[in-house]
């Protein structure tokens, strides 16, 4: 698509009862960000489900700018890439988006710089946030996102949608350590963790080819609860809607 002729509508909070499932399905109000030619377009298919996004609906975490549009595990389909994006990114391949959406970028920047662009102290949260030129961020639970194109990462075929969005932040949020530290085959891990990563843990461990892992869970008898619904974990959008 060379320009916008689909809308970006999703599940709204309006309010700390949005928390309890009260939100509102609505097209995104007009300060959503303009498009840019650095940007990319996201057609979404699947979005992880975080606990902060619990914590955001509810102002968890400080007053959250309503209406909002939660989600930042984002797997779907480019479908508008601008003249100036990055990482060879084009109309229809399969991509994702994290927690992060932009930095500054600048090459004075210490952070930004050195690849370390999470650090950088001018940051924008996929949703919640505003970006530089005072436009609001919006989440996964939408049919579309709109993200600098810095921040969208090409899915490899070998991994399912549904297992990549999780990646993006819990994943993530495991491995970089694990790759940091040089995790590999023989090594033993002990890892503290909450409950809502342990999937991730185990299976990073099998990827590296770790032989021995120990997790501790901050609540084990929540454990098997979650082992039983982490296939759940991903929302994907409705093909259709209506009404």
């Amino acid at each position: 698509m060379s320009g916008e002729d689909y809308k970006f509508e999703g599940w709204m909070g309006l309010g700390p009862e949005s928390a309890d499932g009260k939100m509102v399905w609505q097209e995104f109000p007009n300060d959503r960000k303009p498009f840019a030619e650095e940007d990319v377009d996201i057609q979404i298919t699947h979005s992880g489900i975080c606990g902060s996004d619990l914590h955001t609906l509810r102002s968890g975490w400080g007053p959250t700018p309503y209406p909002t549009c939660v989600g930042h595990e984002i797997v779907g389909k480019a479908v508008r890439v601008g003249s100036k994006a990055e990482k060879g990114i084009k109309v229809g391949d399969r991509v994702g988006v994290g927690a992060q959406s932009n930095s500054c970028l600048k090459p004075d920047c210490e952070e930004c710089s050195s690849g370390d662009e999470n650090y950088c102290q001018h940051t924008t949260n996929t949703f919640a946030d505003k970006f530089p030129d005072g436009s609001m961020s919006y989440g996964g639970y939408a049919t579309y996102s709109r993200v600098p194109s810095h921040f969208v990462f090409k899915i490899p075929e070998g991994i399912a949608s549904e297992a990549a969005a999780p990646m993006l932040c819990g994943g993530i949020t495991l491995y970089s350590p694990l790759k940091n530290h040089g995790c590999g085959p023989g090594k033993k891990v002990g890892i503290i963790v909450s409950v809502d990563s342990a999937t991730s843990v185990f299976f990073l461990r099998r990827r590296s080819g770790q032989t021995k892992s120990w997790v501790s869970p901050e609540r084990p008898t929540r454990e098997t609860t979650f082992c039983r619904w982490a296939p759940m974990s991903t929302w994907r959008p409705a093909k259709t809607r209506t009404g």
